[in-house]
């Protein structure tokens, strides 16, 4: 399944989304060595980045042909995130221009590592000549 655009930072990380449909979505992410921290557990900016990015995707499961950018985003974080993870997002209001969501990490046996709640931004994509495509505002 495809993001429905080229997110390098995504790539790199190595995510892979496997629901994007109807305000839910579902991202799997295998830390790599280098997506630790020092007690060996994947770094909070690489779970703050899945949650991100699995919030993002509910809010554009509804409207696919539109970009987001985020607003605000709270996380809490309840234990280490070890092994394969899960994000798994849901769009919990959506009006013209904001959606309003929720997303959980989950590890291997099933138990919560962080959560989130975010606010994103609906933009327009649009190609910028020689840039490749742009956000543009929807207000």
């Amino acid at each position: 399944m495809s993001f429905g655009v080229e997110i390098p930072f995504v790539t790199l990380l190595g995510f892979d989304l496997t629901h994007f449909e109807g305000g839910h979505s579902e991202i799997v992410y295998e830390p790599r060595p280098e997506h630790m921290n020092s007690f060996q557990v994947a770094h909070g900016g690489s779970i703050m980045t899945l949650l991100d990015v699995t919030m993002a995707t509910a809010a554009r499961s509804v409207a696919p042909d539109m970009g987001v950018v985020t607003i605000e985003m709270k996380t809490s974080f309840m234990r280490p995130g070890t092994g394969r993870l899960t994000g798994k997002g849901r769009l919990m209001h959506r009006t013209r221009s904001m959606a309003f969501t929720e997303a959980t990490v989950y590890n291997e046996a099933g138990e919560a590592c962080a959560h989130s709640t975010g606010t994103f931004k609906y933009v327009k994509r649009t190609e910028t000549p020689g840039q490749g495509p742009a956000a543009v505002s929807t207000d």
